[in-house]
Parts: C-alpha cells; structure tokens; sequence
C-alpha cells in the first residue's frame, strides 16, 4: 500500500513517501460514511469518477467538434452510415435501430443533414415506406474530418494508459455496462 501511495504521490508531482490525500471521490464516501453511519457508499468511488470523465470527455468533444464544423447529433448520423460501408447508405429504420434514438429524432436529424447538404434520401427498394439515406461527397468528407479529429483527440486523452491497463479498463467497463443497462431497463429486477 505504501508503495501505492508513493507511486501516486510522486505521479501527482510530489516526492516517494509524500503522504497522498484520499481521491477526491473517496473524500465523498468517507463524508457521507462520518454524517450517515450506514448509508451505502460503495459505489461512489465507481460511479462519481465515471460521472466526472463522461463530462469531461463530453465537453472536451463538444469543443473538438465545434472546431470541425458539426454537431454531436450530426456527427451520430454521419458516423452510422459511414460505418455501414460501400455505398453508405441505410434506411432510416436501420439508423434509428443503431443509434438507439427514435424515429422521430432520426427524422429531424436526417431533415437537417439534407437540407446542408450532407446527406440525400431517396425511396427504398423493400416497401413504399422505406426510405434510404445516403452520404453526399459534402457528408463524406465532414465525416472523415470530423472522425480524424474526435478520434485522434480521445486517442490522445487515454494514451497514459497502458495496453494491459486499457483492455482490463475496458473489460470491466463493457462487464459494468451490461450489467447497469439490464437493470435499469428492466431485465433485472434485482436491487
């Protein structure tokens, strides 16, 4: 433990030996342990940091995409149908199914990427109601920049992290994922 706290301290720009103050999430933990005895807070060290990195992160790419020309809901239609491959192009059902927003916020979306130019619709060949969205050359390259820098920029903020480090982070992470998103949505009803 002290070689951890020797590590941490010396990371956080101080000396080996320098005594480490409690992350700041276990600062809270310990507050709400002192003032209400009993109250579960095993998962404010988890939940707390995660809260805190998915702003940061969120506005570190706000910023980015500011920068690029496009917004956050723009960059989510663009993204899908240029990851669906040759000839980028999906139906509407198919983005809101991979998107997880409804077909109304699709709707909206796809109106708007039209109308600047970024994408195009045009009738489906399965149904009278299907209707196929495409990238324009316009759409093409504001994905592809857009990607470029979102990419490189969040590549860059986890890059003190080590191989090892990164798939351990992101095997507990897609295990917490599953299991939170089971719960709240109702597969699990366990407390």
């Amino acid at each position: 433990m002290a070689d951890t706290a020797s590590a941490a301290g010396e990371a956080a720009g101080g000396e080996a030996g320098d005594p480490v103050a409690p992350y700041p999430a276990a600062e809270i933990a310990a507050a709400w342990q002192r003032e209400r005895p009993g109250v579960p807070t095993g998962s404010i060290e988890i939940v707390t940091p995660i809260w805190w990195l998915a702003k940061l992160f969120a506005n570190d790419r706000d910023r980015v995409l500011r920068a690029a020309g496009i917004d956050t809901a723009t960059l989510d239609l663009l993204s899908v149908i240029r990851r669906s491959g040759p000839p980028y192009a999906l139906s509407t059902r198919e983005i809101a199914q991979r998107t997880l927003v409804t077909a109304g916020a699709i709707s909206q979306r796809v109106a708007r990427a039209e109308r600047d130019g970024f994408v195009e619709r045009a009738p489906g060949t399965t149904g009278r109601r299907t209707v196929l969205v495409s990238l324009t050359a316009d759409g093409h390259a504001l994905i592809e920049r857009s990607v470029d820098a979102v990419l490189g920029r969040e590549a860059a903020l986890v890059d003190s992290l080590s191989p090892p480090e990164r798939a351990a982070l992101v095997a507990l992470l897609d295990k917490l994922f599953t299991d939170v998103k089971g719960r709240v949505t109702g597969r699990d009803v366990a407390p």
